[in-house]
């Protein structure tokens, strides 16, 4: 047998603990204690938030072994979520898997400073991918829910950039993604725009600011919500085929 030369030994070491570090500190469902819930965490703007957002129809999909927390918030971007604190306080949480959907408010004229908003979404989702898992859960991407914008029979989204660079940094940083945004567009073009009114949030009128009557083609009724709720349970599954057990989709 020949000699390996004490050094090497050491650089094999070093390069053995420096790849395990960089993997995701979360044990998998199957070894947590017993009676101890699986806790996903929903973060992302109003199109994910309990009013308005696929978020409630998703919970119920879940099994009681395992509990949802939905911490997004209306209005907010990648950034804003963190500089406003909503993101320390979902992390407080200590969820065991984080579902980041932005990009809406992201896609507006208002970058970090003079950072153009695509490059700003991209280091700052590239941020909470880092920070969960610094915190020991487990991100999920899910690119953006689109808008119900139909050209004819077929939809015309305006979130293709941002559902490709969220797509992009799922890549780079090795984390499952949900592309909610394809198929929430195979959806919508299944049904086409006529069927797809009934999917459109209608707020009350005290919620109106100002009032209008104009339709709501970003946000979903309750009837939307369940829709798109279920595809992104659908899509979990397959991306995080651990939690299969946990999602009971009839």
């Amino acid at each position: 047998m020949r000699h390996v030369p004490s050094v090497l030994l050491l650089l094999f070491a070093l390069a053995t603990a420096r790849a395990h570090a960089a993997e995701p500190t979360t044990a998998p469902p199957a070894a947590r204690a017993e009676g101890v819930k699986v806790r996903i965490v929903l973060v992302g703007d109003s199109t994910v938030a309990p009013n308005g957002g696929w978020g409630p129809g998703f919970a119920p999909l879940v099994s009681k072994e395992a509990e949802v927390v939905n911490w997004a918030k209306g209005g907010r971007s990648s950034w804003s979520f963190v500089k406003e604190g909503w993101w320390a306080k979902a992390l407080a949480d200590k969820p065991d898997y984080v579902l980041i959907q932005f990009g809406h408010n992201d896609q507006k004229a208002r970058g970090i400073g003079d950072t153009p908003p695509l490059l700003a979404y991209r280091e700052w989702m590239a941020r909470l991918i880092d920070e969960a898992r610094a915190a020991g859960a487990r991100p999920v991407i899910v690119t953006s829910l689109t808008r119900r914008l139909f050209k004819g029979d077929k939809v015309a989204s305006n979130l293709f950039e941002y559902a490709d660079a969220a797509k992009a940094i799922a890549a780079e940083k090795k984390v499952p993604v949900i592309d909610l945004h394809a198929r929430s567009i195979a959806e919508l073009d299944k049904i086409g725009p006529r069927a797809s009114v009934a999917l459109n949030y209608v707020a009350k009128p005290k919620d109106r600011t100002p009032p209008t009557d104009k339709p709501d083609l970003t946000h979903v009724s309750p009837k939307g919500a369940e829709l798109f709720g279920r595809v992104v349970a659908e899509e979990l599954i397959k991306a995080v085929p651990e939690l299969a057990p946990y999602v009971v989709i009839k």
